[in-house]
């Protein structure tokens, strides 16, 4: 069904036709080309990251993070479970076991205050998730895995150029995940890439995605020929890839900002619906600068949220939930254990509706949020 105001349309125009063209022209399709390390580059210098590798995935960048942080059959990771199951499924693929946390009720991030008393002598690392480009309480979250020998994975496939006390997400654990799905601020239709911070682990990085190989130290030439030396995959995408993005990435701060007031546009058209007491607002604490997303609103129950969506597809407005919590889903249940109540997180997660939000939408905005006020009165 076509609607008049989809929830998500990508971004696609003259400059990524134009890349992708010489991309072509130059015959050089797999990865690790010109555009493929420009995007590197810039990743590394507007992140302040040791390392950024392009990833097929933001699920691809994940996978890797958790065979570089080592975890073998029976390791437990802490994380919450109101993410996407890729953050899950990067974990359970080592034979390791994803332990779930409560989410915080205003910024939907893991509870920070949950994750000490979850730690076991199995636990090796702590994978947060940077919900809708709002950062999780990095600064206890970092005091508590160096107190424990912890290691922390940041699954920042939302977070593209959000902060966190001045520092970019993705850039503060060992490892960071960004995707670049055709859902997010920076796109490139598919891919991902892995932000390291850790030095002593970059070489390692290189060779698992390269399928194991030295291949990369060979296109350098520091070796005379390259061999199967590591575990590893094939995560490199296709220069096709890394040509759309460029085309992204080389205005990534001005589709930031314009996003950011899209939100704003949003966030100030429901204020008067939140004092009255008919939603709740995303939040978003002082210390964050959010790259703006996903605008989210909490209704007071699920059946008044699934009303909600399902008059504005009747209006043809294409509202969405999101994720069902993996502590409940059938593979959770299956390679996954929780760690206390989930309250939060099937409450939250119960009562939450996305609205569209793409680059291009503009005043479609007012006609979102005009939409959602009547009609969330109506059903009240």
């Amino acid at each position: 069904m076509a609607y008049r105001i989809p929830f998500n349309q990508p971004l696609a125009g003259a400059r990524a036709v134009k890349y992708l063209t010489e991309v072509c022209d130059e015959q050089r399709l797999s990865g690790d080309g010109r555009f493929t390390q420009q995007c590197h580059e810039w990743l590394e210098s507007h992140l302040q990251v040791r390392k950024a590798l392009m990833t097929t995935s933001g699920t691809s960048a994940l996978d890797m993070a958790a065979i570089l942080t080592g975890l073998q059959s029976g390791d437990e990771v802490i994380m919450p479970s109101f993410t996407f199951s890729s953050s899950a499924n990067a974990i359970v693929l080592r034979g390791a076991v994803p332990v779930f946390v409560d989410i915080r009720e205003d910024t939907l991030n893991i509870d920070e205050r949950l994750i000490e008393a979850a730690i076991t002598p199995r636990t090796r690392a702590i994978m947060v998730v940077h919900y809708a480009g709002v950062a999780c309480a990095m600064d206890p979250i970092m005091e508590i895995a160096a107190r424990h020998g912890l290691a922390v994975i940041e699954d920042a496939a939302q977070a593209i150029l959000s902060s966190y006390r001045g520092r970019p997400l993705g850039s503060i654990g060992q490892f960071g995940a960004l995707s670049f799905h055709e859902t997010k601020n920076i796109s490139s239709g598919e891919g991902g890439a892995l932000l390291i911070n850790d030095a002593a682990v970059i070489e390692r990085a290189e060779i698992i995605r390269e399928k194991g190989t030295n291949r990369m130290a060979f296109a350098r030439g520091e070796i005379q020929k390259y061999t199967w030396v590591d575990l590893g995959s094939s995560y490199l995408p296709s220069e096709l890839i890394s040509g759309f993005l460029w085309s992204q990435l080389e205005i990534a701060r001005d589709l930031t900002d314009q996003r950011v007031a899209l939100w704003n546009r949003y966030h100030a058209h429901f204020a008067d619906l939140e004092a009255e007491g008919f939603v709740r607002r995303p939040h978003v604490p002082d210390e964050v600068i959010s790259n703006g997303h996903i605008y989210y609103l909490l209704l007071p129950t699920q059946a008044e949220r699934d009303a909600l969506i399902a008059n504005l597809r009747y209006e043809s407005i294409y509202a969405v939930f999101h994720y069902v919590p993996l502590h409940s889903a059938p593979a959770g249940l299956r390679f996954a254990r929780t760690n206390g109540p989930m309250t939060h997180t099937d409450d939250l997660s119960s009562r939450l509706v996305r609205l569209p939000l793409w680059m291009g939408l503009n005043d479609n905005v007012d006609v979102v949020a005009e939409a959602v006020k009547r009609l969330v009165k109506r059903i009240n």
